[in-house]
C-alpha cells in the first residue's frame, strides 16, 4: 500500500471534481492510500468557517472522514508537508505549483490532477 500525503487544494478537486481514472491509477503505482496531515484538517475546518469556501470546504471534510490522519502540524500547511518529505521522502498530491517545485527539489515524488485524471508527476 502506497501511502499518498494530501495538500488542501488536491482534497477540494478530488471532492468536487469527478475524476477518471482513479482505479486504473491504482494498478499502475499499487494500491493508493490517500492521508491527509492534520493540518489540512484544521485548514479546511478555517476555510469552512469562510463563505466563499464554506461549500467546498464542507464536502471535502466530508470525503476525508475515512482517510488516515497523520501527525503533520504547522501552521503553513506547505511548510509542514516540505518538511515531511526532507525527513521521510514519500508522494504528495497537490495541484500548487510551488509546492510541486519544492517537492521536487527534495526528491519528493508527485501525484496532481490534469484533465480531470489523475497523473503521476
Amino acid at each position: 500500500m502506497v501511502k499518498v500525503i494530501c495538500d488542501t487544494s488536491f482534497l477540494i478537486l478530488l471532492a468536487t471534481k469527478r475524476i477518471k481514472n482513479i482505479d486504473s491509477l491504482e494498478t499502475d503505482i499499487g494500491s493508493l492510500e490517500f492521508v491527509v496531515p492534520k493540518a489540512v484538517i484544521e485548514e479546511l475546518e478555517r476555510l469552512s468557517e469562510k463563505e466563499e469556501k464554506s461549500n467546498e470546504s464542507k464536502q471535502t471534510l466530508e470525503l476525508i472522514k475515512s482517510f488516515e490522519t497523520i501527525p503533520i502540524y504547522g501552521n503553513n500547511v506547505d511548510s509542514a508537508i516540505i518538511q515531511h518529505i526532507k525527513d521521510n521522502g514519500g508522494i504528495v498530491a497537490t495541484v500548487d505549483k510551488e509546492l510541486k517545485n519544492m517537492i521536487k527539489k527534495h526528491n519528493g515524488s508527485i501525484i496532481s490532477l490534469s484533465n480531470n485524471r489523475i497523473v503521476l508527476e
